[in-house]
């Protein structure tokens, strides 16, 4: 596997090796201890899996206390996958770094704690899989606006289909200070 270092420190782009034939394809989406040479040593309890129809918009979520690292991939379709660093005292705090991640590339954007998450859906559905460092604690749920304005986030959607929640989140600066 290739593992590339984005712009935002921390944010990795992992590209796996994808052996393909006239019957299909294998690809291996994690393994512990090559991860852990390639820089994500982080120890993932959970796995989660959503599906979303195309126009989706999910995000920007995270938790606050321990936080979560995340391991994402697009089991089926295609989706773009953003990042903010939401550090407090960070270089690039508030700065966003997106990705696109689809069934055929099988690449995975690894989201580091102190970041908040979110991806939009391109194609007509995408399964969205992903590994977390901590459970899920609805206590410890927080999020900002997708579209806060001083973030900026450039969605490539135009008419997004949003959640309520996300709806009525506050911009980034209400809620990380």
């Amino acid at each position: 596997m290739d593992v590339v270092a984005l712009p935002l420190a921390g944010l990795l782009l992992v590209k796996p090796r994808v052996f393909r034939d006239a019957r299909g394809f294998f690809v291996e989406t994690f393994s512990a201890e090559p991860y852990r040479q390639a820089g994500i040593d982080v120890t993932f309890v959970q796995d989660n899996h959503s599906r979303s129809t195309h126009g989706t918009v999910r995000g920007m979520h995270f938790q606050t206390t321990p936080g979560q690292a995340k391991l994402v991939r697009a089991a089926t379709g295609r989706i773009f996958d953003v990042a903010v660093d939401i550090r407090p005292g960070s270089p690039t705090f508030g700065r966003w770094h997106g990705e696109i991640l689809d069934a055929e590339s099988h690449h995975q954007l690894f989201v580091p704690i102190g970041f908040a998450h979110g991806f939009c859906v391109l194609s007509d559905h995408a399964d969205v899989a992903y590994k977390v460092s901590s459970p899920y604690v609805g206590a410890t749920e927080s999020g900002f606006a997708w579209n806060d304005p001083e973030v900026g986030i450039a969605w490539p959607v135009e008419a997004p289909i949003i959640s309520q929640r996300d709806q009525d989140a506050r911009p980034l600066r209400e809620v990380i200070r």
